[in-house]
């Protein structure tokens, strides 16, 4: 049971991260954060990348909740979408909780 509790917060907080991490993408940048790599150079490239990687969860869930040309969201969509968004965002959450606790260690 344990591990179920750590799992559900590390999807939490990688979701919370994905979240943020959008928001203040967009915010700063001007532009909506979306599922791309090119950019006008190697440096933009490489902060498509990073905001690809942290953001994915977040906008994954957004691109699963999008209605088709009849109006209505597929329920295989948002299904598949919140499969994908929760295993990506426990990936991302072990690595921020990881980190934390590697820093904490070091500090003490």
């Amino acid at each position: 049971m344990t591990h179920l509790i750590l799992a559900l917060f590390l999807i939490a907080v990688g979701m919370s991260v994905a979240g943020t991490g959008t928001h203040l993408y967009q915010q700063v940048a001007r532009k909506v954060a979306e599922f791309r790599v090119e950019g006008a150079n190697a440096l933009d490239s490489l902060i498509n990348l990073f905001v690809m990687f942290i953001c994915g969860p977040y906008m994954m869930l957004r691109l699963g909740l999008r209605a088709d040309a009849s109006g209505k969201s597929s329920t295989i969509n948002v299904l598949l979408a919140a499969v994908i968004a929760f295993g990506w965002s426990f990936v991302t959450g072990m690595m921020v909780v990881g980190t934390y606790i590697s820093v904490l260690k070091v500090g003490a």
